[in-house]
């Protein structure tokens, strides 16, 4: 007879190691990128950091909001599973196909179009080459994670401290040199609706660069003290991460003018230049090289395994084939498939629309997230909550609010955009139905 107890999570997370795990999650490519399309959409350098501050008040607030969900259902699956807790099935797996077809694979492709323009501008090669780079820097993160998890663990921790190096040396510079730009804090144009257009462009952009925030609260089981260190490492953690890429943004924009900003996905290796000459700006170069490839093969890693779950339950077609695994334990069908859909987005893509789209379907589930944490209070009062998000019902709100705006504005602005993401994620309506009737 087995007495042994099942084995349980071990609840030694502290505040500290908390905090690093928030900062080293959400701290990825878009702070060196979005720089771009930011100052495109608002053509300001005030409503530019407006749009940065409010992106980052706008992430606390969802931070805090959904790591209650993530303490009171600390299941496999993360968000698909809150969902299927507060509003079923069908909202779970529709969550789970647009990983599956959107999230992840634009999220691949995005930063694949990144590394190649980087490296392009780095070696001085042709622009003809951007889609080939692209394509073979997708495909060797993902077969360096069908080597196995080992592997993609080894390369995300080397990356961890490159991607800081950058911004650091960037910060220090930056802040010890004088300014060639004047800088005005003043929007560039006083109409009302053309400036809220702009600034929700701006808005839209800067979530790309906080993205990452939504698995924090998993953590929760793991942490010695969640009731009073988790809002502590969400708030703390957040708020340091909204400072750096202010901080690191007012450089910019002192560096460069607005119009070599607008639209230069290389202005940070530009402005790199201009404050550390061509070597020192070669140097930083690299360091966001590797800092994309980490963030890439963080998205790589993560996303492989989101069709591999909806396969185990069966709830994808061909998840006899999705479900598989190599001799190394890496669900390989699924990597494929990711990959596959990643290379076709790079061939008819560009950054900031793949970007664009995937930020904008995954708001649609994280304001439903957001309005969860009401309803199941109001519906499951008796559910253990070791977290309570704190300022109830406030933070909420404000995470609703925020998101519907850009959710809103969007739709407005990039009609085409929003349509196309909306369509694809309803097309996994008929798909959820017919392996729902298949497996009865």
């Amino acid at each position: 007879m087995n007495n042994s107890k099942p084995k349980q999570l071990q609840k030694n997370i502290g505040l500290f190691a908390a905090f690093s795990t928030v900062m080293g999650t959400v701290i990825g490519a878009g702070v060196f990128f979005k720089v771009a399309s930011v100052t495109a959409s608002t053509q300001s350098a005030g409503l530019s950091l407006l749009a940065w501050l409010a992106g980052g008040i706008l992430t606390i607030c969802g931070g805090l909001t959904s790591a209650e969900l993530a303490a009171a259902i600390p299941v496999t699956g993360g968000a698909i599973k809150y969902l299927e807790a507060s509003y079923g099935k069908l909202t779970g797996f529709l969550m789970g196909w647009a990983q599956t077809l959107i999230y992840f694979p634009a999220n691949i492709a995005a930063l694949s179009i990144i590394f190649s323009t980087q490296l392009i501008n780095l070696l001085h090669l042709s622009n003809g080459l951007l889609v080939p780079i692209a394509m073979l820097c997708g495909a060797s993160v993902t077969g360096v994670n069908l080597l196995g998890a080992k592997y993609g663990a080894r390369l995300q921790s080397v990356a961890l401290i490159a991607k800081l190096i950058p911004l650091i040396v960037i910060v220090i510079w930056g802040l010890g040199s004088s300014s060639p730009v004047h800088l005005s804090l003043l929007p560039a144009n006083s109409h009302f609706f053309q400036t809220l257009t702009g600034f929700s462009g701006g808005l839209l952009a800067t979530l790309f660069a906080y993205d990452g925030w939504l698995g924090i609260g998993a953590i929760a089981g793991e942490m010695k003290n969640p009731k009073r260190d988790l809002p502590l490492a969400i708030g703390l953690g957040l708020t340091g991460i909204m400072v750096v890429y202010l901080v690191i943004n007012f450089i910019f924009l002192r560096t460069l003018p607005i119009h070599e900003l607008a639209g230069n996905l290389n202005a940070a290796s530009v402005a790199a230049t201009h404050l550390l000459g061509n070597l020192g700006g070669k140097l930083v170069t690299i360091g966001i090289l590797i800092s994309v490839y980490g963030a890439l093969n963080g998205y790589t890693m993560t996303g492989i395994r989101v069709p591999y779950a909806m396969a185990l339950e069966n709830s994808l077609p061909f998840s006899r084939a999705l479900k598989r695994l190599s001799r190394t334990s890496v669900p390989y069908v699924a990597g494929l498939l990711q990959l596959v859909i990643a290379l076709l987005m790079i061939s008819v893509g560009s950054f900031d629309l793949l970007t664009d789209m995937l930020i904008f379907v995954m708001w649609i589930f994280n304001v439903l997230i957001f309005y969860a944490v009401i309803k199941l209070r109001r519906t499951q009062p008796e559910l253990e909550r070791p977290y309570r998000v704190p300022l109830y019902p406030l933070l909420p709100i404000v995470a609703i609010l925020g998101g519907t705006f850009v959710l809103v504005m969007t739709i407005i602005n990039q009609p085409v955009l929003a349509i196309t993401g909306i369509i694809i994620t309803l097309l996994g309506i008929p798909v959820f139905l017919a392996t729902n009737r298949a497996n009865r």
